[in-house]
């Protein structure tokens, strides 16, 4: 005979794997874009706080010569990663036996990240010291459309003393609202499709300062914060009596056409005196598409297992800020397209297992176990992280028979990755990092 776990005996064990999942992952990737909330049974909603502690730190080269791309161990660039924290919060409800209806908001793309002390990403006050020659330089003596390379050495030096003391910066704020409706099929409503529009919005501040970055040293940009939208669009299965739910969820790249500022010391000495050093224009940044599969079912009336699986194609994102293009491509090293300013070699896969067993009539606890490829190695200076393997412990107490309060934690292992320009050169090198992520959440459900 075939057991039957009644959905209501695995009540409280469900969505206690989700407080502090698929979070901290390659890229900009922050939330995982959940959608579980969605696959609750009844009316649901959540309320979900998440806090991000991680511990980012390397050497960086002591080879200042921006024309070799040689990587020499230096100084120690002490913890770059700044802590993070951001909400979820999702309502959904159905409106009879077919459809339901749900609104999501979370903060799915970010990064923050400072380099302090005394290292190669801070502007020295006293860089005349530290720069070396550029003996190096395959073409010394090459013009530079108007620039000779043995000028940019004492304009590079200008610029260090013109922002001398401030430290390399990123900061990457993102905000998503996401409609869903749902219309279930089938002879027992086992099957369902969903979907709807999403609004997105996003802003950005880079700090580029000291010697690592090069020519570059002293660029700024502002990007205003800019609104645009896609849609998401899913399947779904259900079978109750064994509490397995399975959804595959996609959602769309997201066009931003934003104002933004850039400041570009050099951008005037590498274009011939063509460009300004500072302009105010566009910039065109797509968030990128994403695939979710969420899995659950009932190994036995107390147990729940679950599995994530998340890509995010972050091999096709580009952030080409257009002065900062527009300098490297009038310098004449880059060929025609130029740099783009951050760019990532490979698509990101993320996987999450879980457990979660229920121990008494109103509490459930779960483990979890966590891989995320990365999004490659060498990576951007002002994310050196390639992916990371991650445990975590959770909770659901049912504090009465609609409201429960979870909580949860991981740790993360970072995966070692050099740090790199868009010029291929390697500024600096991360070696066993690791941090720690902590959420709660509070629930109501009426079924």
């Amino acid at each position: 005979m075939r057991t039957t776990f009644h959905l209501k005996t695995l009540a409280v064990a469900i969505a206690t794997l989700s407080v502090a999942s698929m979070t901290n992952a390659a890229g900009l990737d922050r939330s995982g874009q959940d959608v579980t909330a969605f696959f609750q049974d009844g009316t649901y909603a959540e309320a979900v706080y998440t806090y991000i502690d991680a511990d980012v730190s390397g050497y960086d080269s002591s080879n200042n010569d921006p024309f070799n791309n040689t990587y020499v161990r230096g100084n120690k660039t002490g913890d770059i990663a700044e802590s993070y924290d951001f909400f979820r919060y999702g309502v959904k409800t159905d409106i009879n036996d077919t459809f339901s209806i749900g609104i999501l908001y979370d903060e799915p793309f970010g990064a923050s990240a400072e380099y302090k002390g005394d290292n190669n990403f801070v502007a020295n006050t006293n860089p005349a010291d530290s720069a070396g020659e550029f003996a190096n330089d395959p073409a010394p003596n090459n013009p530079v459309d108007g620039a000779t390379t043995a000028a940019l050495e004492p304009a590079i030096i200008g610029a260090e003393n013109s922002t001398a003391g401030e430290n390399t910066q990123v900061e990457v704020r993102s905000e998503s609202l996401t409609a869903i409706l749902g219309m279930k099929f089938g002879a027992n409503k086992n099957f369902q499709v969903y979907g709807g529009p999403v609004a997105q919005r996003i802003q950005s501040d880079t700090k580029l300062r000291g010697l690592a970055y090069g020519l570059a040293t002293g660029y700024t940009s502002h990007m205003n914060p800019d609104m645009d939208y896609g849609y998401i669009a899913g399947i779904a299965y259900s079978k109750p009596e064994i509490a397995l739910k399975a959804a595959l969820t996609y959602r769309s790249e997201i066009d931003h056409d934003a104002d933004t500022f850039e400041s570009y010391p050099l951008a005037g000495l590498l274009s011939g005196g063509a460009l300004p050093t500072s302009r105010t224009g566009k910039i065109e940044v797509t968030t990128p598409k994403s695939v979710n599969f969420d899995f659950q079912t009932g190994i036995n009336p107390t147990t729940l297992a679950t599995a994530k699986v998340r890509w995010v194609p972050w091999g096709d994102f580009v952030l080409t800020p257009p002065l900062y293009n527009e300098a490297s491509q009038a310098s004449g090293r880059y060929g025609d397209d130029g740099l783009n300013l951050v760019e990532y070699d490979d698509d990101q896969w993320q996987v999450e297992l879980g457990l979660a067993k229920r121990v008494a009539p109103a509490l459930a606890i779960s483990g979890t176990v966590g891989w995320d490829s990365g999004a490659g190695d060498p990576t951007t200076s002002l994310g050196p992280v390639d992916g990371y393997y991650s445990v975590g412990l959770g909770a659901k107490y049912n504090v009465t028979e609609n409201w429960a309060v979870s909580a949860g934690g991981k740790y993360l292992w970072f995966g070692d990755a050099q740090g790199a320009l868009p010029t291929d050169k390697i500024v600096a090198d991360f070696e066993d990092n690791d941090g720690f992520i902590a959420g709660v959440k509070i629930s109501y459900q009426a079924r």
